[in-house]
């Protein structure tokens, strides 16, 4: 007599290697689509990124709009009228021939 189940083990390992192999590939598809950097996630990075950098458009605005004032507040060349408006404005410091109006609120 021979013994059937010797040649079957063969054609099961078999079954079971390709149904590894097909898991694996489709946790690898599912991972490409639904994962982090998947397919579903690039709309959501490039909006982000968009966020990003109108954000950083706005900061080197800024920052621009700083670096002119530190350089018109250089002692070495600092521009008059800044340097006037400044004073008025923190110190309350007026010209003799300057008039003040204060105003109530009703």
């Amino acid at each position: 007599m021979r013994d059937f189940g010797a040649m079957r083990k063969p054609a099961t390992e078999s079954r079971l290697k390709r149904a590894v192999a097909l898991m694996a590939l489709l946790l690898l598809a599912g991972f490409a689509v639904a994962g982090p950097t998947g397919l579903l996630a690039w709309s959501e990075n490039a909006s982000a990124l968009d966020a990003r950098k109108a954000e950083i458009a706005k900061l080197t605005e800024k920052r621009d709009a700083l670096r002119n004032r530190v350089k018109l507040l250089d002692p070495e060349a600092a521009d008059p009228d800044l340097a006037s408006e400044l004073v008025r404005d923190q110190l309350g410091v007026m010209r003799e021939d300057e008039v003040v109006i204060t105003l109530e609120d009703k």
